[in-house]
């Protein structure tokens, strides 16, 4: 059996996973949903200098304290930094890391860069203005796909802004990365923010598959989604 850790992506905090866990459990896997600093449960940590390498770090230490040496390793959207980073910091601890509709980094690349020119202009005005200069403040969760009143309900009241520096901060890698398989999953019914991400995947060698739902996968297709990883993890 396998250790899945989840890392949720931007606003949101490890509970995002909810409708996942118990189908990975079931199946006898260990599961570690995280929520990353300065976010959600953790975000009386919440500063201006909360950045990628914060978050790479509170994945890394995560891993060690509980000594997992097989990790699937997925990371939604932003999260797709982290995993990168947590990968070239240690390889070792991984069996795989799968971008779930994520940003394949790149050494010395932040993430701000890798989105679209017009979401990335979105994101910069939203900072200028009721960001304060260094948060994210929280996207309109329907233009990433969540249409169903009962998902909004409950998503919307548990979304936190996000630190700013988390996308501006480049992302620094030795090389090491490349020794854990990586595993590219987008998500079709919305924007397809990510669909460049998708390709990065597929020029990488990488194996790729798509969920027929929007960017909330967790949320919108818990089923599919915890089948998908299950499928993986033999």
């Amino acid at each position: 059996m396998n250790t899945f850790v989840l890392v949720h992506g931007a606003w949101h905090g490890g509970w995002a996973w909810q409708r996942v866990v118990p189908a990975l459990r079931a199946a006898g896997h260990e599961v570690l949903a995280p929520t990353l600093s300065g976010l959600s449960d953790r975000a009386h940590l919440l500063s201006p200098q909360v950045g990628l390498s914060t978050h790479v770090e509170d994945v890394v230490a995560l891993l060690e304290a509980h000594d997992v040496t097989d990790a699937v390793l997925v990371g939604h959207s932003y999260a797709g930094q982290v995993i990168t980073g947590v990968a070239d910091r240690v390889p070792e601890r991984l069996r795989l890391r799968v971008h779930l509709d994520a940003f394949v980094g790149e050494d010395g690349v932040a993430a701000i860069d890798l989105l679209p020119a017009r979401v990335a202009a979105h994101y910069r005005e939203s900072v200028d203005g009721p960001g304060f200069g260094w948060l994210i403040p929280v996207r309109p969760l329907e233009r990433l796909g969540v249409t169903e009143p009962d998902d909004l309900a409950w998503l919307a009241p548990r979304l936190t802004p996000h630190p700013w520096l988390t996308y501006t901060e480049p992302l620094r890698l030795a090389g090491r990365e490349r020794k854990v398989p990586g595993f590219f999953v987008e998500c079709t019914d919305w924007m397809r923010v990510f669909d460049a991400q998708a390709g990065r995947a597929g020029d990488l060698g990488w194996p790729r598959d798509e969920l027929a739902t929007g960017h909330e996968a967790m949320v919108t297709a818990p089923d599919e989604l915890a089948a998908l990883l299950l499928d993986l993890a033999r």
